[in-house]
């Protein structure tokens, strides 16, 4: 009989935030199964409840996870860039990020969960990082942040329904990149 490879606490949880990942991406909270996550990482369900406590919580955290990747990515594009230059590196950088189809999902998973008050807790929180990184790394107003965010969601969106596989002149159009220079004439001036 083979000897099961034996991994540490840290390495055990992050495998089990890998498989966990792509269930929840593809089934969400409520159709994503601990059982199938558990059987896959060759581990009982219960090791999965002392980790991660609940399946909620495990949900929770990937999601938060993958907002704060996308923050993390346009802050790191930025760079010591400001104003609309260092939206236009982190509208690149998202653009980017859209290969990571597991990482969008995750968000608009969570965002379908926010029924649940202690998911939506846990998406706003992931949210609002996202937002307060682009508002606070471009000194941007808030009409100009939510412009790039709601053109993000849009890719995202888009990315989720693999636009890119469909040949229709509505999906070029979800499909197409954010340029530098879209949100110059948005400001709170344009938008009283």
């Amino acid at each position: 009989m083979a000897q099961r490879e034996r991994m540490t606490g840290p390495d055990r949880r992050e495998q089990i935030l890998r498989i966990a990942a792509d269930e929840f991406a593809t089934a969400g909270l409520h159709g994503g199964s601990t059982e199938a996550i558990a059987r896959t990482a060759g581990i009982t369900q219960a090791y999965i409840f002392r980790i991660f406590g609940t399946k909620k919580a495990l949900f929770s955290e990937l999601v938060v996870a993958s907002f704060d990747r996308l923050a993390d990515g346009m802050r790191e594009a930025a760079g010591t860039d400001t104003g609309q230059q260092a939206l236009a590196s982190m509208g690149e950088r998202y653009y980017a990020m859209l290969d990571d189809r597991t990482s969008l999902l995750l968000q608009l998973q969570g965002i379908a969960a926010c029924g649940d008050p202690e998911v939506r807790d846990a998406v706003r929180a992931g949210f609002g990082r996202m937002w307060n990184t682009v508002a606070e790394v471009t000194g941007l107003d808030a009409v100009t942040v939510k412009a790039f965010l709601a053109f993000g969601m849009l890719l995202n969106s888009g990315a989720a329904l693999q636009i890119h596989d469909v040949d229709a002149p509505w999906a070029n159009g979800v499909g197409t990149r954010i340029q530098a220079g879209l949100f110059d004439h948005i400001t709170s001036d344009t938008n009283r």
